[in-house]
């Protein structure tokens, strides 16, 4: 039975991952890493899992097949050069780094090693967005994602939060050529971000990205438009089909477990299988720089 391993048992990791992993112990060895031995023995007390390590040397003493890196994103860059040096296969919860050059150097790295480098960009695999990916003919993609009231400074605001909405907007553009970028960042009174507007041209659509960190509500939409027809998801469980003279909404079924409308079981296997059978990356490398290459310019 292959060992993964987990660095960082925070909120996303207990949110979005354990659930998931909890459930693959019969095809995985999970072990868990965290200097905070208490939450680390609560855990495995209440999804089962066998093994508790303390730090990253200890981990990577295992020789795990692979690592899923959920720590803070200032120490990411060092963690997964540490692993990748090590032979590891890495999934790391987006940013892979808010520092554009670092994020080159590491998949640059990874390629030489022959390792995957998995950035977990969630939306990819959420079943509506699929949906909107598959689309053809699109004129316009719309991606809006909106707060009630955050503070957080242009950059990290940007890296931690429009990020997801700028990478689901690169998705569902598909292969299509970016002839022209636009940016604007508004702020409030004391720096942070008010809004972040982003405008992406290519020859036949026009892609708009919205973030906004003081509307009063908390919103996540995707909207395409093509030349026959326009649907939108909503908070990734609410597809509306607009087309002439019918419409049409569809929600997820509702025994259907949200880590999978969401998108986070999906890639959590489809990473597994990847790393399992020396498949291709689930999140190409060349769409992940990308992807962060428009959030550090969208900072300047």
């Amino acid at each position: 039975m292959e060992k993964i391993g987990v660095i960082g048992l925070g909120n996303i990791a207990q949110k979005a991952y354990l659930p998931v992993m909890a459930t693959l112990q019969d095809q995985f060895e999970w072990h868990l890493t965290t200097r905070n031995v208490d939450k680390g023995n609560q855990l495995l007390g209440k999804y089962g899992f066998k093994h508790l390590h303390q730090t990253l040397d200890q981990l990577i003493a295992e020789q795990p097949l692979a690592v899923f890196v959920h720590t803070p994103t200032k120490t990411h860059a060092k963690i997964i050069e540490q692993l990748l040096n090590a032979n590891i296969n890495v999934f790391v919860d987006k940013p892979v780094s808010d520092d554009f050059e670092q994020v080159v150097k590491l998949y640059n790295l990874a390629k030489s090693k022959k390792l995957l480098l998995t950035c977990g960009f969630n939306r990819r695999f959420a079943p509506f967005y699929d949906e909107l990916h598959e689309l053809t003919d699109k004129r316009t993609i719309n991606v809006i994602k909106t707060r009630e009231k955050v503070q957080q400074t242009p950059k990290d605001a940007i890296f931690d939060l429009a990020i997801h909405s700028i990478d689901t907007a690169l998705y569902l553009l598909g292969d299509q050529k970016i002839e022209d970028m636009n940016s604007r960042i508004i702020t409030d009174s004391e720096g942070n971000l008010a809004q972040h507007y982003l405008t992406l041209d290519t020859k036949m659509t026009r892609v708009n990205v919205t973030t906004n960190m003081e509307s009063g509500v908390n919103l996540e939409q995707a909207l395409v438009q093509t030349t026959t027809l326009r649907e939108s998801v909503t908070n990734l469980t609410t597809l509306d089909k607009i087309q002439s003279n019918s419409q049409q909404q569809v929600q997820r079924p509702d025994w259907e477990n949200t880590l999978y409308s969401r998108g986070f079981e999906p890639m959590i296997k489809t990473f597994l299988n990847a790393v399992v059978t020396k498949g291709a990356n689930p999140v190409s490398p060349e769409s992940a720089i990308l992807t962060h290459k428009i959030c550090s310019d969208s900072c300047k």
